[in-house]
């Protein structure tokens, strides 16, 4: 009899192993990479299943405060204000660095300017520069699209290349990456940015200068491998501690060579 309840007990812990859940949600940078890696996962683990949503990376990181999610996407390091609610509610947590990605700057096809300075870009981002003659360009007015507060390629945008000014009243926050393509792409006067992985040929990449016009560099991997190009950065995920012994798995073929090989495929830069 003890046997059998051993037996049963057993059959009903791999079943609950075989059902397992992983839901990931935050930053929409990482979204497309996660949800590659979460199709080739399931195919390789018969009826393990991964839920991927995006919203931005601060709604990856609250989704962890509230226990919605089992990993936050982040394209930005998680802030110290966020560290102490996730450590004043218990919640220890931990950090992985999955792969990197190139920002790439981007304006409608038909604008003849084709390279702008980090200075220069800092002026348009701020409002300072409100016409593309004032950089080489026709006389337009330029109409600047952004992500919105929570996003962390934002955070990023404003730390790295804005020197850490404030967005201009004036700019158009947009919900999503694809969002912010789609605007440029119909909008002549426009400017914005966006992961290296969401590039396409509706939209123009501008060549980038952080030595104050001596060099300009397109945004590619290869220029983000060698570090040639300036706008590089980490993709994080971040996960509670209490659930490691679930997400480990994943996380670990993420990692793996072949997880990397997927990093690769949909456009970012893998870690090795």
């Amino acid at each position: 009899m003890k046997k059998l309840i051993v037996f049963a007990v057993a059959i009903c812990f791999s079943t609950v192993m075989s059902a397992q859940k992983i839901v990931i949600k935050g930053s929409d940078t990482v979204l497309p990479l996660s949800q590659k890696e979460a199709e080739t996962y399931m195919k390789k683990n018969a009826g393990k299943s991964v839920t991927v949503v995006g919203g931005g990376s601060g709604v990856g990181i609250s989704a962890l405060l509230d226990n919605s999610t089992d990993i936050a996407m982040s394209s930005r390091k998680i802030k110290m204000d966020e560290r102490m609610k996730l450590q004043d509610a218990g919640r220890a947590f931990k950090e992985v660095i999955i792969a990197n990605d190139a920002l790439s700057v981007i304006v409608n096809p038909t604008n003849k300017v084709g390279k702008l300075t980090r200075e220069q870009l800092e002026g348009i981002f701020t409002g300072k520069i409100k016409n593309w003659k004032e950089v080489g360009g026709d006389d337009m007015q330029i109409i600047v699209y952004s992500r919105e507060t929570s996003s962390g390629t934002y955070e990023f945008f404003k730390e790295h290349v804005m020197n850490r000014k404030n967005y201009a009243s004036s700019v158009l926050n947009m919900p999503a990456t694809g969002a912010i393509i789609q605007s440029v792409s119909q909008t002549k006067g426009a400017i914005g940015y966006v992961g290296l992985a969401y590039m396409n040929k509706e939209v123009k990449d501008i060549a980038v200068s952080y030595d104050k016009g001596k060099t300009y560099v397109n945004a590619s991997v290869e220029a983000a491998r060698n570090k040639t190009y300036p706008i590089v950065r980490p993709l994080y995920y971040y996960y509670p501690t209490s659930k490691e012994a679930s997400v480990k798995t994943f996380i670990d073929y993420v990692l793996s060579p072949e997880g990397q090989e997927i990093v690769n495929k949909v456009g970012y830069i893998s870690l090795k």
